[in-house]
């Protein structure tokens, strides 16, 4: 299968580059579906992730979705500053802060699911529900095999 015009090959086959440019054209279908909910996926992903794991701290949060620590710290911060997301000291160990989503920040996730779930529509249908869910699993399976020991 050649690319279209818009898409030259390059001389190298860097794995990244294509990871990273297909990356940000399906982030750019969720963020333009995301949009009317005032969110970006990343902003979406943030809270899900709270959502669903209680009240990480910000490392521990970072760890999962494999981001660097202080990028997450500034992707919080509009989420602290709209009251969707409060930083409160760990009871065990004031050091650490833990992540939580207030009352807005459980309607603000629950309102986007509707645009999100349009995002992963389009995406799946873009690419064919086989080849999606193929897709999902060798993703699973790379971030693992890419994990450090």
């Amino acid at each position: 299968m050649s690319l279209p015009a818009q898409f030259p090959a390059m001389n190298l086959p860097c794995i990244c580059s294509r990871v990273r440019r297909t990356a940000r054209r399906v982030s750019q279908i969720y963020d333009r579906h995301l949009e009317p909910y005032g969110l970006t996926i990343s902003q979406f992903g943030v809270l899900a992730q709270i959502r669903i794991g209680g009240s990480p701290s910000i490392g521990e949060l970072a760890e999962r979705i494999v981001m660097d620590p202080t990028t997450l710290t500034r992707s919080v911060r509009p989420l602290r500053q709209r009251g969707l997301v409060v930083l409160t000291p760990d009871a065990r160990d004031r050091r650490t802060r833990r992540l939580a989503l207030t009352e807005a920040g459980l309607v603000a996730f629950q309102v986007a699911l509707p645009g999100w779930a349009a995002a992963q529509h389009e995406v799946s249908r873009a690419l064919g529900e086989d080849a999606s869910k193929m897709l999902v699993l060798r993703l699973d399976e790379a971030l693992v095999r890419l994990s450090p020991p």
